[in-house]
């Protein structure tokens, strides 16, 4: 859901991979609500929305950062049907062009909770990671994603727990 820190999870392991000699690619593929632009104090134009809906070429969407190794693929101007433009062709032909160009392709999605489109981008990705927040993820919202995922074929690679404390942890306090 919102707020459980998918967006900076998400550029820390850019930034890591980057680190790492990879070459990385970071897009924003939350056409909704997107925060990746803020994070990096870039512009949100052009960007993923702008290839996919104009004639725009491939590389001019594309922003380098300071960062060796790590480039920026920010929203674009926030489009009326954001899950049909995912599904597109445009979306499969620029998936294709990330391939050949980069080690690491890290896409920063919509909450799942909330809208299908990340359910969407699952047919682009190999690796699945679900971000829940202490104290904030809810059970009832995390079982219903859980059971979306599997309906949808989603496989969960893995989990980030955020904000884990003492006080949301099993058996806190004596003996543990």
């Amino acid at each position: 859901g919102p707020g459980e820190g998918k967006t900076t999870t998400i550029a820390n392991l850019a930034i890591t991979y980057a680190n790492l000699g990879k070459k990385t690619i970071l897009v924003d593929t939350d056409l909704r609500k997107p925060v990746l632009h803020n994070v990096f104090n870039i512009d949100k134009t052009p960007g993923l929305t702008t290839f996919l809906t104009d004639n725009v070429k491939f590389d001019d969407v594309i922003i380098k950062t300071d960062i060796e190794n790590l480039d920026i693929i920010s929203s674009g101007v926030i489009p009326p049907n954001p899950s049909e433009i995912l599904l597109s062709d445009k979306m499969i032909e620029f998936v294709n062009k990330l391939k050949e160009k980069y080690d690491i392709i890290l896409f920063d999605s919509p909450p799942l909770i909330a809208v299908t489109d990340a359910y969407v981008l699952s047919k682009y990705i190999d690796k699945f990671i679900l971000v829940v927040r202490a104290g904030v993820t809810q059970r009832g919202g995390l079982e219903r994603v859980l059971a979306g995922a599997e309906t949808a074929g989603l496989k969960i690679t893995g989990a980030v727990m955020n904000a884990m404390s003492e006080q949301y942890s099993y058996g806190a306090g004596y003996y543990y």
